[in-house]
């Protein structure tokens, strides 16, 4: 055996033991807080035709992707993210629904990407997905669960960064800069370097509104009272006056769900994923440089696969709200209440019948063979490094 076989490729790694129940059990706080929303839990496969994740679609570039071919000489993909694969099953499982539904997931997603170095190519997203309902309700909706789901992972601190896919839209529709002036504010964006947006807008010869209305990518945390004032400076164009509208609406609703407080407007964001169409969204907290959630509205995905409906969603990154927890010191209680029963082979009999009595009595119970070259401290030890809640010794001839 070569000492490659024992490590995993770039990428991946192996969870295990107490990493595992804390990741175990922050899945089940947030899998039964969707459930509390209505949201019905959906398993989709691992890997679909490549189609579904294409370049149409506005999902992963296919360089980006794990392909593979099967036995048909068929393109496959493993999924890299979750929603294509939903909006497909909602199209063929939901053609005729005209009311809501409501769908959640658990899973892993493979990303085959250069520009992750450092990061992991596998990871875990948590997530829900609302099809059917175009409303700022839904809107509201979505961003109250994620409130709750990252209240209910045990953070205190963190924010919610809103923005709207219109706004940059829409100024660069009535603003006529060119498509590489466009592309060059989206880099700048993207890489937070917002005066060098400032500077290509102030020699652009734009009318002062819409200087004004440019100047809002540097403000990450816009005020109500601030949208307002961008909303009656935006009233000469449609697209961008209805983006705020949308935000001002929003935050109204937020309000009545009691969340408004963790909720910030940042009209810089660039979505990565092509297929969003209205609000986005990403969760940020401290301990994690990437978000912990990230999502939107995607009203026009599903008419890829033959279902014209709105829809929104989002996922929360499981690897990176783990990890700011850990630097944030919250813990998440894992408890181990397995009872170890070390036996000797003359008390192999006695040694399964007590277990077989307690497992039916809804106890967690694991058998072991004394080793006669381990001592009782040395079972003590393992059964301290492993959280074992109890051990038993049967060893002579009463228990």
């Amino acid at each position: 055996m070569t000492i490659q076989m024992l490590h995993t490729p770039d990428g991946v790694r192996d969870i295990y033991r107490d990493e595992y129940d804390r990741k175990h059990v922050l899945e089940e706080r947030i899998d039964q807080t969707m459930k509390s929303f209505g949201y019905h839990p959906i398993q989709t496969p691992t890997f679909e035709y490549f189609d579904i994740f294409g370049s149409e679609i506005g999902t992963t570039p296919s360089q980006d992707l794990y392909k593979f071919l099967d036995r048909d000489g068929n393109t496959l993909a493993l999924r890299p993210d979750f929603t294509p694969s939903i909006a497909r099953c909602a199209a063929k499982y939901y053609m005729d629904d005209n009311i809501p539904v409501r769908f959640c997931y658990n899973g892993s997603t493979f990303t085959n990407s250069s520009s992750y170095q450092g990061y992991l190519r596998e990871t875990t997203q948590s997530g829900a997905e609302m099809i059917g309902d175009g409303s700022v309700s839904a809107d509201a909706e979505m961003i109250a669960l994620i409130v709750e789901i990252l209240r209910s992972a045990g953070l205190h601190e963190f924010q919610v960064s809103v923005g709207h896919v219109d706004f940059l839209k829409g100024l660069f529709e009535v603003s006529h800069l060119g498509e590489e002036v466009e592309e060059k504010i989206r880099t700048l964006l993207l890489n937070r370097n917002f005066y060098g947006v400032e500077d290509l807008i102030a020699s652009s010869g734009l009318n002062d509104d819409l200087i004004w209305l440019f100047g809002l990518l540097k403000d990450v945390m816009l005020t109500k009272d601030k949208l307002q004032e961008a909303g009656k400076r935006a009233e000469a164009y449609p697209m961008i006056s209805a983006a705020l509208r949308r935000l001002e609406q929003l935050e109204d609703l937020l309000r009545v769900y009691g969340v408004e407080q963790y909720v910030f407007y940042e009209m810089a964001m660039v979505p990565k994923l092509h297929y969003y169409t209205g609000i986005i969204f990403s969760a940020y907290t401290f301990g994690s440089g990437e978000a912990v959630v990230k999502g939107g509205r995607y009203d026009n995905l599903l008419s890829a696969f033959g279902k014209s409906a709105p829809a929104i969603g989002f996922a929360v990154v499981i690897e990176n709200l783990l990890n700011a927890l850990q630097r944030q010191n919250i813990r998440i209680p894992c408890e181990d209440d397995t009872i170890w029963i070390v036996y000797c082979p003359e008390r192999q009999a006695d040694a399964i019948a007590e277990a077989k009595k307690m497992r039916e009595n809804g106890e967690s119970v694991e058998l072991m063979l004394l080793d006669e070259t381990n001592t009782k401290d040395i079972y003590q030890r393992y059964a301290e490094q492993y959280r074992v809640s109890e051990i038993r010794f049967y060893t002579g001839e009463e228990a």
